[in-house]
């Protein structure tokens, strides 16, 4: 809600250089049935009538009055300016039309001669993003406030008059202060669908066309199993134009208020984000019962990145909280975001510093870890901090000769209890691709690597291990394509070698960056199937594979890949999990379909070798039209290579239905099939139009964790176009 679009100052502004011109330019007493035009540079007037009345030294233009200047249309019954008061008039059907489309109403404006004060009687206006604004009486006064008298405001659009707008506000009295871009409302009732909801003697909030300005966001309410009723308010503090902060007290039935507060800020060479809670409370379980000594309690999740040239960075991130179950008990979203170089695993909160230098030619990095376990297994004492873990990358264009490249890496990790490891590695490897006779691909490779361990002997058996890896061998592969009228077709068969040195894995050397590494289609064609540092394979071994893909006009694209690997011989580090174990690999495929934003499929399988039963099974799908838009994921694991040793299935889905042009059906859920356990659900309905949005949901969870069972709640969330949402992660 502008005012200073009103016709205050959108319509005075038409009126007044009018009335200049025609002050010295007008020719009085025209014929009264003739249609007279005044123009210049500035201005264009055109009425059935003008003329000068001398005795009141005033000019009149009267009948079908429309003045244009600069895009503006000022259209009414009758115009008058008084060159002695220096004021104009215009009455009867006032009609002001902005350059972009907007309109204002009244049924007189006056103004003064420097459009600093003046008023409308009878004011109303539909403004850009077709909100509609109408009040008795509007009032400009020179100082820069604007006030309007018995006042009605919407953001929804009305097509007809008669039309109940889905929210509204209704005030004695509003006022916009336009040097702090502050509207406030007195008497202010809240309307939904013309009922009356809230009444506030007093009411105030920004402009919502103005830039990042300090209020109230919307509120959060509900019921929980855990907390009981609870509402949450949070308040917008725009602190500088690169700084804001956003506190969010929340009272609740059955614990103590917690006190939430966001805070960013946005520097020269970077940005930084916290998320804090924090209480004073004691233990309580899924039912809101209360144990224990009350303490203080919270949470703080944050992170930053920064430039320190073209070429490098520096960031950081935090995630601590004082207890396990802290994020659980009060809903608090945010545990599994990344907010560094590394990610964190589910319920294990990671703290890091990191740095990353990226130019034509290398890649280096360097972060020190700390973890922090919220499961109810850990044991802080033997979690490792890294202190550093570092990589570095150097490479070289040979051309004809291919490319080279030189790696080293670092991992230096201690524990209070258990094995500490320390390891240092030195390696490069070279490749290079030739086009032999008939089509095919030829890609020869070589890499080499040299690993150093200090050990912890009283854990490991051994002080420090030495030892050497590579593999050298070559890919062949024989592209084929077949283009189409309607669909290209490609279809691409090829088989890896490598011979790599044996007995690498020495029992001693701890393993910690390979516990949940699994060999899959996208490392068929790798040397070492296994990516990390840790374990490495060796000895002889054969990949063969198949890719295909059809790519169609209209942009719809399938494409699928098949392969499997064999080896001279089995290595006992390697698990049945990691899929390396033995002589031959299970049989790998993948699959995925595209049709833009219709439907997006994507699949991974592992078959067992020996009865091609399943082992593995992982899809994804996401599909987005008018009136459905749902994003899904089902998994399946087989006992024979799960980590846990008993089979994990699983599906996640999430999406709304719109059945009608206004209402639909929101669902999400998360289920642990093997466990016969929902983790979260939620359902509930939505109402949406052109300018707010209601949701009424239902969550429930079936997860246990120790003193936390069951919870499920209701929540309430309304957000009005214009005057907030449901809140944002960056800065406008």
């Amino acid at each position: 809600m502008k005012w200073s679009h009103y016709a205050l100052l959108a319509g005075f502004s038409a009126v007044l250089p009018v009335a200049a011109y025609a002050q010295t330019e007008v020719e009085a007493e025209a014929e009264p049935e003739a249609a007279t035009t005044v123009t210049d540079e500035r201005v264009v007037l055109e009425a059935d009538i003008v003329y000068e009345n001398s005795a009141d030294n005033t000019i009149i233009a009267e009948g079908n009055v429309e003045a244009l200047h600069q895009g503006r249309v000022l259209r009414a019954d009758r115009l008058i300016y008084d060159r002695t008061t220096e004021r104009a008039r215009a009455s009867g059907n006032v009609i002001i039309t902005e350059a972009d489309g907007s309109q204002q109403f009244a049924e007189e404006v006056d103004v003064g001669p420097d459009l600093t004060d003046g008023y409308a009687i009878g004011y109303s206006a539909r403004l850009p993003g077709d909100a509609t604004v109408a009040a008795k009486s509007a009032i400009r006064r020179s100082d820069g406030i604007n006030a309007l008298e018995h006042v009605v405001y919407t953001a929804c659009p009305l097509c007809e008059e008669d039309t109940t707008p889905t929210w509204s506000i209704r005030a004695r009295r509003a006022v916009l202060d336009e040097e702090s871009q502050m509207i406030s409302y007195r008497d202010a009732v809240i309307e939904i669908g013309g009922v009356p909801v809230f009444y506030l003697p007093y009411l105030s909030h920004p402009d919502p066309n103005s830039e990042r300005r300090s209020g109230l966001l919307m509120p959060n309410a509900g019921l929980s199993s855990t907390l009981g009723a609870f509402y949450k308010q949070p308040y917008y503090w725009a602190v500088s134009d690169h700084s804001d902060i956003t506190i969010s007290p929340m009272v609740m039935q059955n614990v103590n208020p917690l006190l939430g507060v966001d805070f960013r800020k946005r520097f020269y060479s970077g940005a930084v984000k916290f998320e804090t809670s924090f209480t004073h409370e004691a233990d309580f379980d899924s039912d809101g019962e209360t144990f224990g000594e009350e303490t203080f309690r919270g949470h703080l999740y944050g992170n930053g990145l920064f430039a320190i040239s073209p070429e490098w960075k520096w960031g950081f991130g935090v995630e601590t909280q004082t207890d396990d179950l802290y994020d659980r008990r009060y809903d608090i979203s945010g545990q599994g975001d990344k907010r560094g170089l590394y990610s964190n695993q589910p319920r294990r909160l990671l703290s890091q510093v990191f740095v990353t230098g990226q130019g034509d030619s290398y890649y280096t990095d360097a972060a020190l870890l700390n973890f922090q376990g919220l499961r109810g297994e850990d044991d802080a004492a033997r979690l490792p901090l890294v202190s550093p873990l570092a990589y570095a990358d150097k490479y070289w264009d040979l051309g004809a000769y291919g490319f080279a490249s030189v790696t080293a890496s670092t991992a230096i990790l201690t524990r209070e209890v258990g094995a500490d490891s320390h390891r240092a590695s030195l390696g490069g490897d070279w490749n290079t691709m030739k086009i032999l006779p008939g089509g095919f691909t030829f890609e020869p490779f070589a890499e080499l690597r040299g690993d150093y361990y200090m050990l912890d002997e009283d854990v490991s058996g051994k002080d420090s291990v030495a030892r050497a890896v590579g593999n050298t061998g070559a890919k062949l592969a024989y592209p084929m394509v077949r283009p189409g009228t309607n669909v290209d077709l490609m279809l691409e068969p090829a088989v890896m070698a490598a011979w790599g040195f044996s007995n690498v894995n020495d029992p001693a050397i701890p393993v910690e960056d390979s516990l949940l590494y699994e060999f899959d289609e996208s490392s068929l064609f790798e040397a070492n199937g296994f990516g990390n540092f840790d374990l490495y394979e060796g000895d002889g071994k054969v990949s063969a594979g198949l890719t295909a893909r059809a790519l169609w006009k209209n942009g719809t694209e399938v494409s699928t890949t098949v392969g499997r690997r064999w080896r001279s011989r089995a290595d006992p580090a390697f698990d049945v999990a990691s899929n390396l174990d033995g002589k031959s690999s299970d049989w790998l495929a993948s699959a995925s379909l595209k049709m833009g934003k219709k439907l997006e499929l994507s699949s991974r399988v592992r078959l067992d070798e020996k009865d091609l039963s399943l082992s593995r099974f992982d899809m994804r799908a996401a599909t987005s039209f008018d009136w459905f838009r749902a994003v899904g994921q089902y998994y399946k694991i087989d006992e024979r290579i799960s980590p846990a040793g008993t089979s994990d299935e699983g599906i996640f889905l999430r999406g709304e239905i719109q059945f009608t042009d206004r209402y639909s059906v929101v669902f999400g859920q998360l289920r642990d099939i093997s466990r016969n356990v929902n983790t979260r659900q939620e359902i509930g309905i939505a109402y949406t139009d052109d300018c707010s949005r209601f949701e009424l949901l239902y969550n429930r969870s079936e997860l246990r964790d120790r003193t936390l069972g069951p919870t499920e709640s209701f929540q309430v969330r309304f957000s009005l176009l214009s005057l907030g949402n449901f809140g944002s992660d960056s800065f406008e």
